[in-house]
C-alpha cells in the first residue's frame, strides 16, 4: 500500500494527517503499539511516530504493524529532562532507530524511573494507598518503569482517588506529594545524545510548561544552542492566540515545527492526530527536515 505524501510548507488553519507524539503499553499508554497503529489507522493517520517515555521498546511492534496498515511510522521517544528547575519533555524523532548515546541515554532514563517509581510508592502509602507499588505495578501490565499514569489508576482503583483528574489534583501533580523530581539530564543533554544519534530534537507541548513568553524564549535559545531543531507548534488543543505567538518564536530562531497530540489512551481529552488547527507561519514543518524528509515522503 502507497503511503501518502506530505506538503513542504503548513497552510493556515489546516489538519494534517499526522501525529508525531503519541504513547503505548511500552510507557504509560494504555494501546499496545500494533493496537495504537490500528486507531491511528482507523483514524486517518497517514505519518506518525511512537514516542513512549523514556524509552524505544514498542517501536519494533509498531513498525510491523505501520507496515500492515500502509503508515508510515518514524521510530521515536519522549526525554525526560531539567531546565531552570522546571521539568521539560523533548521529543526524538529517530529515523534510523535507536543507536549512538542514545541507547545509553535511555539507560540511565531507565534506572532513574525505577528509582523514582520506588520514592512515590513509598509517599503514597503514607497517603492512603496500601502496598502502591504492586498496585500499580498490576495497573502496568509488564516490568517496564512506573509511571505516575500508574499510580493513577491505582489510587482511582482502590476508592483514593474517585478519578483520573483527582489523582492528579490531589496526589501526583505538580508540586504533589507524589509528584517526585527524579535526577532527569539538563535540556542540553539531552539534545545533544539525540543529535549525535542521528535523530531530531523537538520540544514537546511548550505551552504547557507556564512559562512566561520570555523564559520560553530561553528555553528555546538554551535549546538550539546545544543543536535542537524543532518545537511542537501544535499539541492537542490549544489557544490560536498562544500558538500564533509560538510560531513567531519557532520562525525567530529557524526552527522546524512539529504536531502532535500527545495520546496516551482511549477516552482521554486526546485521540490520535486530534489537535488544533496550524496558524499561518513560515515555520517548516518537521517532516522536511533533511533526516525526516525522505521517510516521509515529501511533495
Amino acid at each position: 500500500m502507497p503511503i501518502a505524501t506530505l506538503p513542504p510548507t503548513l497552510a493556515a488553519d489546516q489538519h494534517y494527517s499526522v501525529d508525531f507524539h503519541t504513547h503505548s503499553t511500552a510507557s504509560d499508554g494504555a494501546l499496545s503499539p500494533t493496537a495504537l497503529v490500528a486507531l491511528c489507522a482507523q483514524r486517518g493517520l497517514t505519518h506518525m511516530a511512537l514516542t513512549d517515555h523514556d524509552t524505544m521498546d514498542g517501536v519494533f511492534e509498531a513498525e510491523q504493524a505501520a507496515q500492515q496498515a500502509g503508515i508510515c511510522l518514524l521510530p521515536g521517544g519522549e526525554i525526560s529532562t531539567r531546565w531552570q528547575g522546571v521539568g521539560i519533555h523533548v521529543v526524538a524523532l529517530m529515523p534510523n532507530g535507536l543507536q549512538g548515546p542514545l541507547v545509553e541515554g535511555l539507560a540511565q532514563q531507565r534506572e532513574a524511573r525505577i528509582e523514582r517509581a520506588e520514592v512515590i510508592a513509598q509517599r503514597l502509602e503514607k497517603m492512603g494507598l496500601p502496598d502502591a507499588l504492586a498496585k500499580a505495578r498490576a495497573h502496568a501490565g509488564s516490568e517496564r518503569p512506573l509511571g505516575r499514569p500508574d499510580f493513577a489508576r491505582a489510587l482511582v482503583e482502590e476508592g483514593v482517588a474517585k478519578d483520573w483528574a483527582d489523582a492528579f489534583k490531589r496526589f501526583l501533580g505538580s508540586g504533589k506529594k507524589g509528584d517526585v523530581k527524579a535526577q532527569w539530564p539538563e535540556v542540553s543533554q539531552a539534545v545533544e545524545w539525540i543529535v549525535a544519534s542521528m535523530g531530531v530534537a523537538v520540544i514537546a507541548h511548550p505551552l504547557r510548561y507556564r512559562l512566561t513568553r520570555r523564559k520560553r524564549g530561553l528555553l528555546m535559545d538554551t535549546f538550539c544552542e546545544a543543536g535542537g531543531q524543532a518545537v511542537e507548534l501544535v499539541n492537542g488543543q490549544q489557544n490560536a492566540d498562544a500558538t500564533r505567538d509560538l510560531a513567531r518564536q519557532l520562525v525567530e530562531r529557524d526552527l522546524y515545527a512539529s504536531l502532535g497530540s500527545d495520546f496516551h489512551f482511549p477516552g482521554s481529552h486526546a485521540a490520535p492526530g486530534s489537535m488544533s488547527v496550524v496558524p499561518r507561519t513560515a515555520a517548516p514543518p518537521v517532516w522536511c527536515h533533511p533526516l525526516l524528509s525522505s521517510r516521509c515522503f515529501v511533495r
